[in-house]
């Protein structure tokens, strides 16, 4: 295991135990999920090493990679996708310009396919080579290894896009430098995430299912993600509800709870969340977050 010893926004050299979760997708392990003294960023701690990462995303049920519909959760997961992708792609327009489009953790390449069709030039990375191979046979999309995002050019990208990807990464400094530095200066960052601070989170605490340890080693806040950009050259343009994560993530959290989805009560514990979220500063369950480089209007 990989013990964290700095604080990855600030530096801080302290961090304290928040709790222990379980993960429930592969190997039934806890792990401890801590928090920075100083700015309260909170991340999964210890963590696997890197290199035995990818171990724990081997599942059938990882429905991020997965086209499975076996099962209710995943056929009502692919059914809710058909509808995000579409709203994805309206908020991409809507607050970015220009052509070129790179989708970090494209998985199996379903939204890249749809900004493609839409006139894109799109362009996809994803670290699964069957994912990656997916893409290429149902979609006709030839995704890159995510290690070329090293390679990429500097000024060669208008539009950068991380749908719940971003905590999944091992070195977060070196994601913030490429993007400023891929990004053309009039480029939109959008960065999905889900939120510790929602309604459902303190309504399940650890039985959340978005904690979803080790696969997640950061659970940011907006302070969070707002602090890391503003580092790195970035101002945060707006943030965006992800409404549906909500009912998704409370069906998940039930089963985590009690062994069970149970629909109605998840359906009204999304309800609540998204209610809450509306009077408490946007926290909704998840969150796109649209940022541009410092000098843009």
């Amino acid at each position: 295991m990989k013990e964290i010893d700095q604080c990855p926004i600030c530096g801080c050299e302290v961090s304290n135990r928040v709790m222990i979760c379980k993960d429930y997708l592969v190997s039934g392990d806890d792990f401890e999920i801590t928090a920075c003294t100083d700015c309260g960023f909170q991340f999964t701690n210890p963590r696997p090493e890197d290199d035995k990462l990818s171990d724990y995303y081997e599942s059938e049920d990882y429905v991020s990679h997965s086209e499975t519909k076996k099962g209710l959760i995943n056929r009502l997961f692919l059914m809710a996708r058909k509808y995000t992708l579409k709203k994805k792609l309206r908020t991409v327009r809507k607050y970015s310009s220009g052509n070129r489009i790179l989708d970090i953790g494209c998985g199996s390449g379903s939204f890249l396919d749809v900004c493609k069709s839409s006139g894109y030039e799109a362009c996809g990375l994803e670290p699964d080579e069957g994912a990656r191979e997916f893409a290429l046979k149902h979609y006709g999309l030839e995704v890159k290894p995510i290690e070329n995002f090293l390679q990429l050019e500097e000024n060669t990208i208008d539009v950068i896009t991380m749908w719940h990807v971003l905590e999944h990464v091992s070195d977060l400094r070196l994601y913030f430098q490429r993007f400023k530095e891929i990004l053309d200066e009039k480029g939109t960052l959008f960065i999905a995430l889900p939120n510790p601070e929602s309604k459902d989170a303190q309504m399940y605490g650890k039985y959340w299912a978005a904690f979803d340890v080790p696969r997640h080693l950061y659970h940011f806040r907006q302070t969070d993600i707002k602090n890391i950009a503003e580092q790195y050259g970035f101002h945060l343009e707006t943030a965006l509800p992800m409404k549906l994560d909500a009912y998704y993530i409370c069906m998940l959290s039930e089963k985590h709870k009690s062994g069970k989805s149970k629909l109605i009560r998840s359906f009204f514990k999304g309800m609540k969340s998204n209610l809450y979220a509306r009077r408490n500063d946007k926290n909704y369950s998840s969150l796109i977050y649209v940022f541009k480089q410092d000098g843009q209007a």
